[in-house]
């Protein structure tokens, strides 16, 4: 998207806050229209009104004053959008009218995807941070499968940097807030050496912020008293050459490095596991009635999180006698290193260990090459994309030195004697206690997965008539993928080794019973715990070669009203799950056992997508009124569900998305007032048939519900009104709120994870000089401090639901889990000084 004239925008009823005046009509009237705005949704300059793609774009003004600095903000603005983080910060995931990919597992590829000044980024995660100067983010609504570098299911997220200028400026700003949150970013621009050729901008940027959540640490060894917290620096360099009127070329470099603590979880529900947990650990560890929005989390090992992200990027644009011809070139490399108490208690039960054996690192490069032009009829683009993609991850699960204890005494209930013992594991293998589950011991395991993408895309508009225009898009994409793993248990798995010998499991039987003894092995042998795994290296391959595009029809009746209908395929290529998972025949379709799964891939994601659009620009162009229908039915569906002890990847048949979007926009009489405001519908949901490869049935309530994070009904508005204060000085006032209907957090649905509806409202009021030299803000975020989960989940061994057979430890039937979460922000607020030159 390219702004032609001054204009801070939106290509949706999102922004236009506080603009200048853009046409001769509005120079007379002082008073902004919806003409000028122009966005390049199909790669094309072209306007807004006159597109038939449900856009939503957020100017720079806006940005600045709902306090937008990453994605996660930006919901707010956004109807029918929904960001999440979980484990870390790194875990970001993004959906769009209710569908996205849960991002722990980092062999799924995002169904929302993200673009950051061309460059397609491999996880919605490595877009989390402060992305500088911004000029403007688009959402693009709906799959987009012909011109975004990788195939996207849902929808894209593109995010434009402001480029450099060759007039000298400058900006700084600083900040202080509560939880002691304090930051100073800024920014310079201008010509390098007097030339009227080459051009720099740098921006540069530290924050800090203490943790949203206290922590009670137990007997540690776990120190620090608080979680969540914030401390980054990003460094963004750009050069702008322009050695003439024919040629332009961008040069982008950024750094940017995250030591956190993130991301503790607190209590929904508090489960009788808790008595046990409490009984090994001299004293209570966890919260007797759950109260999460105490905000306090229970957690001896910490969560220590470092993010660090690097890329160069060059983008050139030549004219050529035939078209313009684009090339973006890219290299970036993304790595994550976390720590995390896995039981959220206390109790020393298991973790993962931050030292250089638990991360994520992706090494990128991508090339895309576009060439463009046009003649009286068409507007014409084709173009190839490339992108050579590395994942190496390393993950370490390890037992804590009360893990033996905790499950010898949950054991012990499948026995009428000795009941409550806490050293059973060493009576049913007949072992010294505290020798079998040693502290420190487990999973260490290596993925190493290479993607390389090959795609050749056209994208291409018919002007039929002055009013009747057909575009259709076409893509052909070759994805191929070879995983190399390696998992080892640094224990041999001694105990379940033992317990799956005959000898071994005549004597559990001789305890418990032999209807039991299944059951005790399960738990004995948990993915972590299995010798099957210790020493075991795979490789699998596998070659995806798909068609995706769109065919759209749009018709102007009028100046005033633009309409479209529009079918699009989207596809989002298959992978590999990255994590341990068994069964009884080592099939995704055995029951439960102790046979590792071979084969772990799971296929694409398709998406058949039908939109009719009016767009409406009325009274004298000082109104927009959007309105989008639309239908989405998704097969192979990728979800990335906890089992309660490892992650797995399940293909759902159908999903489908069915709904409404509007966008409304009015430029007030008022000078200096605009209203906004956006409306999503979006009935999405599972189809009716019971999901594939779940013998435990723990998604069993999933069939013919809506998806987790899927809130049927969502509403944005914002109000900015901007006024001279005197000769020399201005006032600016914004103020913005987001509704979102009820929905459940967890992917499983379970009742306890159900978040009722909730809104959000931002403000910003401001008071400065008019030429923007100074500005004093005053500002806050999340104002009523809204109570709202992010995600929802199932301790880790501390329960069963009851729904089907155990899946962790033995336990009476019945829904006796503990269930945890990670929260929204709270309340925050504080003070921005800016200045500008």
């Amino acid at each position: 998207m390219r702004f032609t004239q001054v204009l801070c925008g939106t290509a949706s009823a999102v922004v236009l806050a506080g603009l200048t005046p853009l046409t001769a009509q509005a120079q007379q009237t002082d008073i902004p229209t919806v003409d000028s705005i122009v966005v390049t949704a199909q790669k094309r300059e072209q306007n807004l009104q006159d597109v038939p793609v449900v856009v939503t774009a957020v100017g720079a003004k806006l940005l600045q004053d709902t306090g937008v600095k990453d994605i996660k903000d930006l919901t707010i603005l956004t109807p029918g959008l929904t960001v999440t983080s979980t484990s870390s910060e790194a875990s970001t995931t993004a959906r769009i009218r209710g569908v996205g990919t849960v991002g722990d597992n980092p062999g799924l590829e995002s169904s929302v995807g993200v673009v950051i000044d061309g460059v397609y980024r491999p996880r919605n995660g490595v877009s989390f941070g402060d992305l500088g100067d911004m000029e403007r983010i688009e959402v693009l609504k709906g799959p987009q499968g012909t011109l975004f570098g990788k195939n996207t299911s849902a929808g894209v997220i593109n995010i434009v940097t402001k480029e450099p200028e060759f007039g000298f400026g400058g900006s700084a700003e600083a900040t202080i807030g509560n939880y002691n949150a304090h930051g100073l970013a800024a920014s310079v621009t201008g010509p390098l050496f007097g030339t009227e050729t080459l051009a720099a901008r740098l921006y540069v940027a530290a924050r800090e912020r203490d943790g949203y959540n206290d922590v009670v640490t137990g007997k540690g060894p776990s120190k620090r008293d608080q979680d969540a917290d914030q401390g980054f620096y990003t460094v963004r360099g750009q050069l702008l050459f322009v050695p003439d009127d024919k040629a332009t070329f961008r040069l982008i470099g950024d750094y940017t490095k995250r030591d956190e603590n993130c991301c503790g979880a607190v209590q929904i529900r508090t489960g009788p596991t808790a008595g046990i947990l409490a009984l090994i650990n001299g004293g209570p560890v966890l919260a007797t009635v759950a109260d999460p929005y105490a905000r306090i989390a229970y957690s001896n090992r910490g969560a220590p999180s470092s993010v660090e992200d690097k890329g160069v990027s060059l983008q050139g644009d030549i004219e050529t006698p035939i078209g313009t011809l684009t090339s973006i070139s890219a290299i970036r490399n993304w790595r994550t290193d976390n720590g995390q108490d896995s039981d959220f208690t206390t109790a020393d039960l298991a973790y993962r260990n931050k030292d250089g054996t638990n991360y994520s690192e992706f090494t990128t490069y991508t090339q895309e090459l576009r060439l463009a032009g046009k003649t009286d009829k068409l507007d014409w683009l084709v173009g190839a994309f490339l992108a050579d993609e590395t994942l190496d991850t390393k993950a370490n699960f390890l037992y804590g030195n009360d893990y033996e204890q905790y499950l010898g005494r949950l054991l012990s209930r499948s026995a009428a004697n000795p009941a409550g013992v806490a050293n059973f594991v060493a009576l049913l293998l007949n072992r010294a206690p505290n020798t079998s589950f040693v502290g420190g011991q487990g999973l260490r395991d290596q993925y190493k997965q290479r993607a390389t993408t090959v795609a050749l895309f056209t994208n291409d508009t018919w002007h039929v008539t002055d009013a009747f225009e057909i575009t259709a898009g076409l893509r052909y994409s070759v994805d191929d993928k070879t995983l190399n793993t390696y998992q080892s248990t640094s224990d041999g798995g001694l105990a379940c080794g033992i317990a799956l010998t005959p000898a071994g499991q005549a004597r559990i039987a001789g305890i418990v019973g032999a209807a039991n003894t299944p059951t005790i092995v399960g738990n004995l042998c948990l993915p972590w715990a299995n010798p099957l795994f210790n020493g075991r290296g795979t490789t699998q391959k596998r070659s995806d070669k798909e068609w995706s595009g769109t065919i759209k029809a749009s018709y102007r009746f009028s100046p005033e009203v633009f309409t479209y209908a529009s079918f699009a395929r989207g596809y989002k290529g298959g992978g590999y799950n990255l994590d341990r998972t068994q069964s009884s025949n080592g099939l995704p379709s055995g029951g439960p056992g102790v046979i590792p799964i071979l084969d772990t891939s799971f296929p694409g994601e398709f998406v058949d997508s039908y939109e009719v659009g009016m767009k409406n620009t009325l009274f004298n162009r000082s109104v927009l009124f959007n309105v989008t229908g639309f239908y989405q039915k998704f097969s192979d569906f990728q979800l990335n569900t906890f089992l309660g002890t490892s992650f797995a990847v399940r293909s759902i048949p159908e999903v489908t998305s069915q709904g409404v979007d509007i966008d409304f926009l009015w430029f007030t009489p008022v000078r200096g007032l605009s209203l906004q405001s956006g409306f999503s519908y979006a009935k999405t949901e599972y189809g009716k048939d019971k999901v594939p490869n779940d013998p435990t049935n723990a998604l069993l309530l999933l069939p013919g519900n809506r998806l987790s994070l899927a809130p049927k009904y969502s509403a944005s508005g914002s109000l900015t009104y901007e006024r001279p204060l005197g000769d020399s000085l201005k006032a600016r006032f914004n103020v913005g709120a987001k509704y979102s209907s009820d929905y459940n957090t967890g992917s499983d649905l379970f009742p306890p994870k159900q978040q009722k509806a909730y809104t959000l409202v931002n403000a910003r009021v401001g008071i400065g000089s008019q030429d923007d030299k100074w500005t004093v803000e005053l500002w806050g975020q999340n104002l009523f401090d809204e109570k709202y989960t992010q995600v929802g989940f199932n301790g880790t061994l501390q329960g069963t639901s009851g729904i089907g057979p155990a899946s962790t430890a033995y336990l009476p039937a019945g829904d006796t889990i503990t269930y945890n979460a990670f929260l929204g922000a709270p309340r925050t607020y504080g003070m921005t000084l800016r200045s500008k030159f």
